[in-house]
């Protein structure tokens, strides 16, 4: 592979021309944080004196993890920060919190060699790299430092992050680039919502491309690929751009930088160190697939949970308003009565005036009562538990029975009231008291709606799995607006002409749907005004 020049390639470019071939892994920002946390906390637990070279994305959650690297050290370290900001630049001429140096007063008189510790340093009180008796927090502070290094204002590593550490026991090098091809056509269009865990690296608006897409990263100790990762860095620092009080030492800092380069060639990885590293990265790992498993099931059970509570509250609101219906129902009789028997007490009041209060007294009790016992067997159903056992129930031997007990009624109407049945119909299944109350109220409806002279008649057939039970009459119809409601509870239907309700409690036909939902039935109607009505039920052949 040609070696791009490091003047004008990237630190990615570079890495991938290094004499053996790497292989980028695509990762998260949070797989790639991962990682970093990883090399920093074996750090802190071997008790590493190290020098470090990183490029962070921007944001408090990145920023964070220098903080407690630099908080939690025990020993001491060299960080050199990559940036180009004004903020960035600020820091380099202003001392930092908790003891860390920014500036280079210590550093310009040291070569590249000694300040990583693996050579005898001249002074004692310079950062030196070798082991020591573990320092306490304050002896720590006071020998380490953290350096700005300002980069040229064309930088290629825009959209490269790093973490390079040079210790005596390995040298690592961990660099990821996000590709152009996630950049979005429209920067000023709105992104798309983000997941919890992107917008806690994310929590800038202005760096939402860094961190809402995957990045490409290479994880290595490979001495070739470091070095050719240095010479980018050296190439890269601009020292006239830095705040002139630390100007010199930079420059100082930067005549030196072979000696990096060098060092970092004769770094051989300690086996055990490295293992540590890598179970150490595997333990993160599996504490983030074990987070991310718990996240998911506890977002599964809030789900789970809303759903009750949303069909907990539709419940609520269809039993409120099915009391307040109920309780609109019930009033409207008890107004007529409490009407006609006040008529009824007029001293004028001729016989066949009262004979019709005394009508009206007796239809509105019947409608009472008929809604009383419509609501009593709809709660009844309601509180019904969905696997009530069916049994194999043969049409020929319910429906005669049924008819029979109407044809009184049709016959005072002067209706004519017939069924066909097949005996060889299978069973369905069912329970009598429900099949009974289904045809009960369909021929009751239909008898109620079809003047003198029409025909009622019950017709029985099978339909592949079902059996299929017409109810049908030549009665007044219903209009095609009524036919979509005619099963919602209470409704009822205007009659033809005079725009009056039908009377009855209006849950006829709710009650028959929910008998047949019951049993894994259905019911269905076509209708025409003056032409009469077909009620299509269809009962499961029992199994």
């Amino acid at each position: 592979m040609k070696s791009p020049r490091s003047s004008e390639a990237s630190l990615y470019e570079l890495a991938l021309s290094s004499e053996r071939p790497l292989h980028p892994l695509q990762v998260s920002p949070t797989t790639f944080k991962s990682m970093l946390t990883a090399i920093l906390d074996l750090l802190i637990e071997e008790h590493l004196p190290a020098t470090l070279w990183l490029k962070f994305p921007k944001g408090d959650t990145w920023e964070s993890e220098i903080t407690r690297y630099c908080t939690a050290a025990t020993a001491p370290y060299t960080l050199y920060t990559l940036g180009n900001s004004q903020g960035d630049l600020a820091e380099a001429a202003t001392p930092a919190s908790s003891g860390h140096l920014s500036h280079l007063d210590q550093v310009s008189d040291l070569t590249a060699a000694e300040l990583a510790g693996l050579v005898d340093s001249p002074a004692a009180d310079s950062p030196v790299l070798t082991h020591q008796p573990q320092p306490t927090s304050l002896n720590v502070a006071a020998q380490s430092q953290r350096v700005v290094l300002p980069l040229g204002t064309e930088s290629q590593f825009k959209r490269e992050y790093l973490l390079l550490v040079m210790t005596e026991e390995f040298c690592g090098l961990i660099l990821a680039h996000r590709p152009r091809s996630v950049r979005p056509s429209k920067p000023d269009s709105s992104p798309p919502e983000r997941p919890l865990w992107l917008e806690e690296l994310s929590p800038n608006s202005d760096e939402d491309i860094e961190r809402r897409h995957p990045l490409l990263a290479i994880y290595t100790f490979e001495s070739d690929t470091i070095c050719r990762v240095l010479e980018g860095i050296h190439q890269a620092i601009a020292p006239a751009e830095a705040p002139e009080a630390v100007r010199a030492d930079l420059e100082s800092l930067v005549k030196h930088w072979e000696e990096w380069v060098l060092t970092a060639a004769n770094i051989t990885p300690n086996t055990r160190i490295v293992g540590q590293l890598l179970a150490k990265q595997l333990q993160i790992q599996e504490e983030m697939w074990h987070s991310t498993a718990i996240y998911r099931r506890q977002a599964e059970i809030a789900t789970g949970l809303q759903m009750e509570n949303e069909e907990l509250q539709n419940a609520i609101r269809l039993k409120d308003e099915f009391l307040k219906t109920v309780g609109q129902e019930l009033r409207t009789p008890l107004a007529t009565m409490k009407t006609a028997l006040s008529l009824l007490n007029s001293p004028s009041l001729k016989p066949p005036q009262r004979q019709r209060y005394m009508d009206m007294l007796t239809h509105e009790c019947d409608r009472q009562s008929s809604l009383i016992t419509s609501v009593l067997e709809l709660v009844q159903l309601e509180n019904m538990d969905d696997t009530a056992v069916t049994q194999p129930l043969r049409l020929s031997d319910v429906v005669p029975g049924i008819v029979s007990t109407y044809q009184p009624l049709a016959q005072e109407k002067g209706i004519l009231l017939a069924y066909t049945v097949p005996q060889d119909l299978p069973a369905v299944s069912c329970t009598v008291p429900w099949l009974r109350q289904i045809l009960i109220n369909l021929l009751h409806n239909g008898i109620k709606f079809t003047p003198k002279g029409g025909r009622v008649w019950v017709l029985a057939k099978l339909q592949g799995d079902y059996v299929q039970i017409e109810v049908r009459d030549t009665g007044i119809g219903i209009a095609a607006a009524d036919i979509p409601k005619i099963f919602d509870r209470f409704y009822r239907v205007r009659q033809a002409g005079s725009g009056e309700d039908s009377g009855g409690a209006g849950l006829g036909l709710s009650i028959v749907q929910q008998l047949l939902l019951k049993c894994g039935g259905s019911i269905s109607v076509k209708s025409k005004p003056g032409e009469g009505s077909t009620f299509n039920v269809l009962l499961p052949v029992y199994r």
